[in-house]
């Protein structure tokens, strides 16, 4: 089963054979309708991360997935969230993470949105980090806000999100994981 996320070729960092490839064996495979519905999704994600609850996370990142928010993942989509995530340079993921953090799309992440998805993250993987001032969600957001939120307004713009996330060192790192 293929995990994560292309409309034209040149939208994506994939050969028009490895996107064949992805279409016919995986996706089709699971989704023979050309659908991947949310419950669908939410299932992917219980396969990877059966020790916690994706429940949450997975809801989050199909809202991403689903550019036309007609509540499925068309192949389309599928590939062109896969080709930013799997192979885009760190900007690129940047701004897909921050249209994840931005839950409702207004341009800005608060600590409520970020609390969401810290919360979803820890529920997720099913268990708190050893770091004392990590080991709950809102110590993590409050943590995230002192390092990013550089006007202190209490919600981060685009240009702080990716600022603050390229000065820290395990975000760089986690965005890496699927650079070639």
């Amino acid at each position: 089963m293929v995990l994560f996320v292309v409309c034209s070729l040149a939208e994506t960092q994939w050969s028009r054979r490895v996107v064949g490839v992805l279409r016919h064996k995986g996706f089709l495979k699971d989704c023979p309708n050309g659908l991947l519905t949310e419950e669908g999704f939410i299932r992917i994600y219980q396969q990877f991360f059966p020790q916690g609850d994706p429940t949450k996370f997975a809801s989050l990142v199909f809202r991403v997935f689903d550019e036309n928010n007609d509540g499925s993942i068309e192949f389309e989509e599928f590939i062109r969230a896969l080709s930013i995530t799997s192979r885009g340079n760190v900007d690129e993921k940047l701004l897909w993470a921050f249209r994840l953090y931005d839950v409702d799309n207004d341009g800005y992440i608060t600590r409520e949105e970020m609390y969401s998805i810290v919360d979803a993250i820890y529920q997720m993987v099913g268990q708190t980090p050893a770091d004392e001032d990590e080991n709950t969600p809102q110590k993590r957001v409050d943590k995230i806000f002192s390092q990013m939120d550089k006007n202190h307004d209490e919600k981060l713009t685009l240009e702080e999100f990716k600022e603050g996330s390229k000065n820290d060192p395990r975000i760089i790192q986690a965005l890496s994981l699927g650079d070639n």
